[in-house]
């Protein structure tokens, strides 16, 4: 094919940033909560992409993590090349701006070094200026931690990105621009002799993407509109990443809010007017299909799904809630992932537990299945497959106090601190179950089990919903109530999405 649709990753891959090493593309993106975080994705055409590792194996400090904390940790990464080494920079918001750096993609990566401590940091950019040597780093504000917010602060940095080495000054204020609000995201570039800040500007669902430059990294910079929703169905196309080809192409990949799917990624292209000043997608509107980039072929790829568990081992697509304690999983030499029964206070409610291992939910129609069979013997020891957001659902199985295993379906709205039965429970006689989630348009979520006799319907639909800053999510887990010893595992095998 000769032309690619949008989006090119059509799952919560939020706030995303690309650099260029050679005829290699790599693109990391927000990860907040989950564990490993600052996911890292390779292509070679910038619309084929895979998953090849991540840069954060855990979240610091570890005992702020221990528990979920699903909007907060690593918020909106930038990813540079420079003196041979990948950086990535990203706010927390309540610490402040870190720093990490490898030689290589696959790392190893340096222990998170905090740059600049304090609440409400957040979307940090470096630029190495190659001209003159200089460094520099912009970031935005969150409000809800600082107070401040529609401005961008700069600062001279360290070359070797350790130190910061000025107190730093607003290098944008967006109230003093007419009608713009919630100015945040900034990437950094230099290019023609100008200093350049991309950054959204709006509201990640209604807003548009702004474009600065200036003579001076410290200004004065003159903004304009370079991408913005018009006609199209792609509202606020938000903070993204420009890349230019070996080949001098230049393009855009930026993020688009839907929902309970997340912030899905988009590819437009880009050029320089006649004035110097970019132009992206089709004359400043989102494209829905485009000529590919004029890069070598590359196989239809995409980040994993699927997984057998080979030795107990999960896929680099999978994450935890919180940073994972040791025996959450429990390797071994077949295939298959046994999961502990952990044993909680909080066995009530998914959203509060640290031993969910989750991946994106798709942005497409899909099913997703999963083969789960319950070895807990402790009454109430349960485990299933669950669709994570500010509200929940989830189907498994569950040992009864008789010691029989049954098939359980249960929900929690957003505004519940306890689940609910959502359908009649059943016996799963071998404590085996096949478990399936269908996931239609607008992210209504349909149930049904086979525990022996063919694939039945269960409870209501129910609609995937998202946090505040994070999409759905699908996940597996296995819980059991607080008490002594212990509570057994959960088996899962054969963990499959299929487009509907």
């Amino acid at each position: 094919m000769t032309t690619y649709t949008n989006p090119i990753l059509d799952a919560d891959w939020s706030d995303p940033d690309v650099v260029r090493v050679g005829d290699d593309f790599y693109l990391t993106a927000s990860s907040f909560g989950r564990v490993p975080g600052l996911p890292l994705l390779h292509s070679r055409d910038l619309v084929h992409w895979t998953l090849v590792g991540h840069a954060l194996e855990r979240l610091h400090p570890e005992e702020e993590f221990a528990r979920p904390r699903h909007d907060c940790g690593v918020w909106a990464p930038s990813i540079r090349h420079h003196d041979d080494r990948f950086w990535i920079f990203w706010g927390d918001t309540d610490q402040g701006i870190f720093q990490i750096n490898s030689p290589e993609i696959r790392g190893p990566w340096t222990r998170p070094h905090l740059l600049k401590a304090g609440k409400g940091l957040i979307d940090p950019c470096p630029l190495w200026d190659d001209e003159t040597g200089e460094a520099y780093l912009a970031h935005a504000w969150a409000k809800s931690r600082s107070g401040i917010k529609n401005r961008l602060t700069g600062h001279r940095m360290h070359p070797d990105g350790t130190s910061l080495l000025d107190a730093g000054e607003v290098i944008v204020d967006g109230d003093r621009i007419p009608g713009w609000f919630t100015l945040e995201g900034p990437r950094l570039h230099r290019h023609d002799g100008w200093f350049w800040i991309l950054a959204p500007a709006g509201g990640v669902e209604t807003g548009w993407q702004g474009a600065f430059r200036a003579r001076g990294f410290f200004g004065p910079y003159e903004e304009r509109i370079v991408l913005e929703q018009q006609d199209t169905e792609v509202n606020g196309p938000h903070q993204g990443a420009w890349v230019r080809t070996a080949a001098g192409e230049d393009w855009f990949v930026h993020f688009q809010q839907r929902g309970a799917y997340g912030r899905v990624v988009h590819l437009q292209p880009m050029r320089w007017g006649n004035d110097r000043w970019p132009v992206l997608g089709d004359e400043g509107a989102p494209v829905a299909a485009h000529r590919r980039p004029a890069l070598p072929a590359q196989r239809p790829a995409a980040p994993a799904t699927d997984d057998d568990f080979p030795g107990g081992r999960y896929g680099r697509q999978w994450q935890w809630t919180a940073n994972p304690g040791d025996g959450f999983a429990v390797q071994h030499s077949a295939d298959g992932l046994r999961l502990t029964c952990v044993r909680s206070a909080d066995d009530h409610d998914v959203r509060a537990l640290p031993n969910v291992l989750t991946q994106r939910l798709p942005g497409r129609p899909s099913v997703a299945e999963v083969e789960l069979r319950l070895e807990g013997t402790e009454p109430g020891a349960r485990a299933g497959l669950v669709v994570l957001g500010e509200a929940f659902c989830w189907i498994g199985l569950e040992r009864a106090a008789d010691g029989t295993v049954r098939l359980v379906h249960r929900f929690a709205e957003a505004v519940a601190d306890r689940q609910r039965d959502a359908g009649v429970p059943r016996l799963a006689p071998e404590g085996r179950a096949r478990l399936r989630i269908e996931i239609g348009a607008g992210a209504r979520c349909r149930f049904a089990y086979d525990t022996g006799d063919g694939l039945r319907p269960s409870g209501p639909v129910s609609a995937a919903t998202p946090w505040r800053w994070v999409g759905a999510l699908l996940g597996l887990f296995a819980v059991a109530p607080q008490g002594p010893g212990h509570a057994g595992a959960a088996a899962f095998t054969r963990f499959r999405i299929t487009s509907l």
